[in-house]
């Protein structure tokens, strides 16, 4: 069982603290078998106050961090000195030094202020909250940082913007090591969309309609039960009874990228459950997800994850060969 190591700073928000647990602690093979084992520790193994006011109590401190496989740290508002060139508590640094070479590290929000200072984000892509970025930018000027996207994996470090984006990369992680079925399964217990890419925008438009005030909802539910056949623009406008002006924009607002490239993430993400779950051809994937052609899937696979269907299929089907 993957060991997930939840560190617990002085100042810690409560909501993303809990997240590693409930999304982790909800991912579940086809068996019912959980699939991590996640606790939370603090640096002493001592209790710590959250920035709601109450203590949190832990069970374990730095032993727990040397054993395992994920550390996830999430965000405090109590090392806002940090961007001013503040160094880690003592203590902090000696808990970070116990951890394994090799171990995932893994920042929710300003838990990558954490890394940073620490120096484990130098000469690497990161992201953080929007709100910190130039602070951050100057006073970690060797982080690769880019404060627009979601969420960032760098293969062995990953790093997430503000709050939901901590749910969207603890749902990426389950997706990462155990495919989309196992992903969206536990998505659909903690009642939250399965996937948001990480490129996609931290700051998002999205007042909240009126009640007399057309949304494109319907149209994406409808979209997506008919991701297998080609749909233009002007069709999705006319079912929203829509101009194709006020769609595109009233679609944007609402969801955070155009029409075009929403479908294109969403035949990808059908495409990806066919190749975990199924044998079938890579043509017939293709065809079902609505990319026309082998060639067009190939393309579409190689630039939003670097790796061809079949590379995809032997990640979560070693014995597959097409």
């Amino acid at each position: 069982m993957h060991r997930v190591a939840v560190l617990a700073l002085e100042g810690v928000a409560p909501f993303e603290l809990g997240m590693p647990s409930r999304v982790l602690g909800n991912a579940r093979d086809d068996d019912g078998r959980v699939l991590y084992e996640t606790v939370v520790c603090t640096a002493d193994g001592r209790p710590v106050t959250s920035d709601a006011g109450f203590t949190v109590g832990v069970t374990a401190g730095p032993e727990a961090l040397a054993a395992a496989d994920t550390v996830v740290i999430p965000p405090t508002h109590a090392m806002d000195d940090l961007l001013e060139g503040a160094p880690l508590p003592p203590e902090l640094l000696a808990a970070l030094a116990v951890i394994r070479p090799g171990t995932r590290l893994v920042s929710i929000c300003t838990g990558s202020h954490v890394l940073a200072a620490a120096g484990l984000l130098d000469g690497r892509p990161a992201t953080t909250h929007w709100a910190d970025a130039e602070k951050f930018r100057r006073a970690f000027p060797r982080v690769a940082l880019d404060p627009n996207v979601l969420f960032v994996d760098d293969g062995d470090v990953l790093t997430s913007a503000g709050v939901a984006a901590g749910m969207d990369l603890c749902l990426h992680l389950v997706r990462r090591d155990h495919g989309s079925a196992v992903a969206n399964r536990a998505a659909r217990f903690c009642v939250v969309p399965p996937w948001r890419d990480g490129g996609q925008a931290q700051y998002i438009d999205r007042p909240v309609p009126e009640a007399t005030v057309a949304t494109t909802t319907a149209t994406r539910a409808w979209a997506l039960e008919r991701l297998d056949t080609p749909l233009s623009l002007a069709e999705l406008a006319a079912h929203a009874r829509m101009s194709l002006r006020t769609f595109t924009r009233r679609f944007r607002d609402e969801v955070g990228l155009t029409p075009v490239q929403w479908l294109t993430a969403q035949r990808l993400e059908l495409a990806r459950g066919l190749l975990e779950s199924s044998d079938l051809p890579v043509d017939l994937v293709a065809h079902r997800a609505g990319f026309g052609s082998a060639n067009s899937l190939r393309q579409h696979m190689r630039t939003a994850l670097g790796v061809s269907p079949i590379a995809y299929r032997r990640t979560f089907r070693p014995s597959s060969a097409a």
